[in-house]
Formats: C-alpha cells, structure tokens, sequence
C-alpha cells in the first residue's frame, strides 16, 4: 500500500494559497473576479476538508461546511448583484 501521507501533508500549501487569492478576487469591484473568488473559495473548502480528515483536524473540517455554506450564499448574491 502506498503512502499518500506526505502528499496529504503537502494539501494545506494549496489550501492556503488558494484561501489568500480568493479572499483577494472577493474584495474586487469587479463581478467576474467575485465570481471567480467564491469558486476559488469553494476549490480551497475542499482541499481544507480533504487535509482535516487525514489529520483528523475535527472543528476544521466543521468550519470548512459552514464557510462553504456562505460562500455559496455569496456567489448566488454575487450572481444577482447588478455591479
């Protein structure tokens, strides 16, 4: 069987850079980079979630569904904003 766990480990690098550009594309006044930040946001959601089950980081994994409830919520906002 192989051994995923330094690949596992290696996840929270992307996470966080993808964490760090979507909070930047959100704060545009442009509606396409929102767009894009709430997809980048969800992308980095999943790779959160995907590196708290393999270190059993518990109340991180909680925290991910919720942020990801929201940013669901703001992408739909963002999709019927007029700017």
């Amino acid at each position: 069987m192989e051994d995923w766990s330094p690949l596992l480990d290696a996840i929270q690098w992307p996470a966080m850079l993808a964490t760090v550009a979507a909070s930047w594309l959100v704060t545009s006044l442009n509606k396409g980079r929102r767009h894009t930040g709430f997809w980048l946001f969800l992308l980095s959601n999943a790779l959160w979630v995907v590196w708290g089950f393999h270190t059993q980081a518990w109340a991180l994994l909680v925290l991910q569904f919720c942020l990801a409830a929201m940013n669901i919520r703001g992408a739909r906002k963002n999709d019927t904003a007029d700017a």
